[in-house]
């Protein structure tokens, strides 16, 4: 074969692939229409507790950090600034409307090492948990993870977490602790 040649079937094995790829990527985007983007200013009066410049990571299903969604909005990685409020969570995505997340979305909030396309040092990312509604109605739980650069993301997860409601504690649990007058049998050495 001639080097023309080769470099025709190179070329047509990029724009195959580069076509399948954007086919991909519109069923994808199909796929995740019914999601509505928290987009919104962070609400007046709300007073600002911390403010972190990084990275927006991605957005993907709960618990599954390699399932990326196409939320409009939230489809694409870029810089974005984290305004945490008493009221909730902003932010400020690059080329973006801003989003906020009032506190009743946010379930939980913990550090991570691993999402789409990043992998980092352990607790690097900083994994937002929080229900995005459906247009349908209902919700889902979703996980957005954000990469601070000029604070930790500890420092970024523990200021989101103290905007959070305490957890109740079940009365199950409390019930079920041993007493000081029981001893465990057996080893579990």
């Amino acid at each position: 074969m001639s080097r023309e040649g080769a470099l025709l079937v190179i070329l047509a094995v990029v724009v195959v692939l580069i076509g399948l790829g954007v086919v991909a990527w519109r069923r994808r985007a199909r796929r995740d229409s019914g999601f509505v983007a928290p987009v919104g200013e962070i609400p007046s009066g709300a007073e600002a507790t911390s403010t972190a410049s990084g990275f927006y990571v991605a957005t993907t299903r709960h618990d599954e950090p390699l399932e990326r969604l196409a939320i409009a909005g939230l489809a694409f990685r870029s810089r974005v600034v984290v305004t945490v409020t008493d009221r909730g969570v902003g932010l400020a995505l690059a080329g973006s409307a801003p989003l906020f997340l009032p506190v009743a979305q946010i379930a939980a909030v913990d550090l991570a090492r691993v999402a789409i396309d990043r992998v980092v040092e352990p607790g690097g990312l900083v994994r937002l948990t929080w229900s995005a509604a459906r247009t349908g109605g209902g919700s889902e739980l979703v996980d957005t993870f954000l990469r601070p650069q000029d604070a930790s993301a500890r420092a970024l997860a523990d200021a989101i977490a103290a905007t959070l409601p305490a957890p109740s504690a079940p009365a199950e649990a409390s019930a079920s602790k041993t007493s000081p007058t029981d001893t465990p049998t057996g080893t579990d050495a």
